[in-house]
């Protein structure tokens, strides 16, 4: 959920100018121009592709492959089909695909180049890889609210965090997704339910998952290696494909990095969703046909998009975009399934932000009966409201951000956003997280937690450490890239150590499952197992301490267990 941080986004990137030099996925073009290299090939089960060598980073790049039928016509609002048709000849895989059709800053700043056909992937790999090495594989699940983006997106760039694993002499290929977005990808009806095209954005995810299966091999890579890997969303998807099936994998990934994010989320069944999809058969003329899921099908897309691109104009208004409880992908809800153990069995590194709330927490709230109205109209219990108030109280001391001394002005953000800010952060994400992690503790497994501390550079402190910005530093972009406002530009070297270290970290866990680096890497304090004798986090804190320290997992202990016994139960 990145939308109250707008102007913390990407800057417009003029055409994505194919030569641009700051730009290692497409700069790769112009250095091929004179490059010596061939252009790298690979031998898939549909036929052959050609990618594109970069002879800076020594990678190879093979991007927009198509790794599921277009879902368009009748396969529209249907769950991905899997490619059938071979081809001859070789296809070129030397320039990303549109993006799924989304709405918000994230597909915009890019220039809305959009399609339904955009179930692709993308992979980079270093030079010289080849189907002997059986390298390790990341998938990255990009973010966006389930409602905009694209592995396009500059800030997802796969180059600098592939460059670690070499440096670390711990190659690895990195792999990034397309999947639907908005009612593309969650619209849901019990017409829907009977035709079994539930949860089909989460579907999508998952085949591109069995695509890395049945051809990681060809391009270095190994299938039983791989670690699926985002944030915001993109963790959520994740979160979604650990309980999806009742916890039953079929061995698609053997790991999982989720950042801010989890399983735990308030789902739906056909029901809540019949108005919203009765209103739009009815405005699109197919309300006299026989089968109203057919009639939308066929209808243009742009009809479609008319009112997708509306939150009024179909006069419903429809419910939270998250899984739907299908009987089949999803049986019941993520916390019930966490809590009865039917998850998948694998390896964990999950974490949040300091300050997650203050993205996701309504502003303008200025009294505790407006607080407590914000508590019932998030879904709890209204005979429970002056509890959560109690718990969660009027005192801007125990707020989030906790470096934002005082109470905040009462315009735009209200007088009291530190109080919705804790409340809303532990709801939408800290209970979640701590659910998670307690959950494959308890069946022994292993679980790397963290929490980040960093107030970055462009974020105003009302915000404090909020959401999404650990981003950069993960993929050790440095150079700011896709960001209007370079998140390291004017900061202290730590900024810069802290990515570096945050990255080789990530790929230590996809390397091995365990985070922790060896190799003569920097690392000033080793970072345990979470356990349920012994919870902790891994905090990395570059305005506090040099890099990082280790903490109880116990903060605002008190309101993250009522919510988990009574919101989350």
């Amino acid at each position: 959920m990145h939308s109250p941080l707008s102007r913390f986004f990407l800057a417009v990137l003029p055409g994505l100018a194919l030569c641009a030099p700051s730009i290692p996925h497409l700069e790769a073009r112009c250095n091929n121009k004179s490059s010596p290299e061939p252009e790298p090939t690979v031998a898939l089960s549909q036929g052959t592709y050609y990618g594109v060598h970069n002879s800076n980073y020594e990678q190879d790049f093979f991007l927009g492959i198509p790794y599921a039928q277009p879902p368009t016509g009748s396969l529209r609002f249907a769950a991905p089909q899997p490619l059938i048709t071979p081809f001859s000849g070789r296809r070129n895989a030397t320039e990303y695909s549109p993006m799924c059709i989304g709405y918000g800053s994230d597909t915009s700043n890019l220039g809305n180049y959009v399609s339904e056909d955009c179930l692709t992937i993308n992979v980079v790999r270093p030079a010289g890889t080849s189907d002997k090495d059986k390298l390790p594989v990341a998938v990255w699940i990009h973010g966006g609210s389930y409602v905009m983006g694209g592995s396009r997106d500059p800030r997802y760039n796969l180059t600098w965090i592939v460059e670690q694993s070499v440096k670390e002499g711990k190659p690895m290929i990195a792999a990034s997704i397309n999947y639907r977005l908005s009612y593309w990808g969650f619209l849901f009806s019990s017409e829907m339910k009977e035709a079994g095209a539930g949860n089909v954005a989460f579907r999508d995810q998952r085949m591109a998952m069995q695509w890395v299966q049945d051809n990681i091999a060809a391009f270095g890579g190994s299938p039983d290696k791989v670690t699926i890997w985002g944030e915001s969303a993109g963790a959520r998807s994740i979160g979604m494909q650990l309980v999806a099936y009742d916890g039953n994998h079929d061995g698609l990934f053997r790991s999982a990095i989720m950042e801010s994010g989890s399983p735990v989320a308030k789902f739906v069944e056909a029901d809540a969703w019949q108005p919203y999809f009765n209103a739009l058969v009815q405005k699109t003329g197919c309300g006299n046909s026989t089968n109203s899921l057919n009639c939308l099908r066929a209808l243009p897309w742009s009809t479609l998009n008319n009112f997708f691109n509306s939150t009024t104009a179909l006069g419903v208004t429809a419910p939270a975009f998250s899984a739907v409880i299908d009987g089949d992908f999803m049986t019941a809800q993520g916390y019930k399934l966490l809590r009865e153990g039917n998850f998948a069995q694998v390896s964990l590194l999950v974490g949040n932000n300091f300050d997650e709330g203050t993205a996701y927490g309504k502003q303008g709230i200025n009294n505790t009966a407006e607080f407590l109205s914000y508590v019932v109209s998030s879904g709890m219990q209204a005979s429970l409201a002056d509890t959560v108030g109690q718990i969660y109280p009027d005192d801007p001391s125990v707020g989030i951000p906790a470096s934002y001394e005082g109470r905040p002005p009462a315009y735009p953000y209200g007088l009291q956003f530190k109080r919705v800010a804790a409340f809303a952060g532990d709801v939408q994400q800290h209970s979640g997280r701590r659910l998670t992690a307690k959950s494959y503790t308890e069946a022994s497994l292993p679980v790397y937690s963290y929490m980040w501390n960093v107030h970055v550079n462009g974020i105003a402190p009302i915000f404090g450490a909020t959401h999404f910005q650990e981003v950069a530093f993960v993929f050790n972009n440095i150079e700011g890239l896709g960001y209007s406002v370079n998140p390291f530009a004017g900061e202290p070297e730590t900024f810069k150590e802290l990515a570096d270290m945050m990255s080789k970290m990530w790929v230590a866990f996809v390397h091995n499952g365990n985070p922790n680096l060896q190799n003569g890497s920097v690392q000033h304090i080793a970072w345990p197992r979470y356990t349920p004798d012994d919870p902790h986090n891994f905090v990395f804190d570059v305005n506090v301490t040099n890099l990082a320290y280790l903490d109880t997992d116990d903060y605002r202990q008190s309101g993250i267990d009522y919510l988990l016994e009574n919101f989350y139960s």
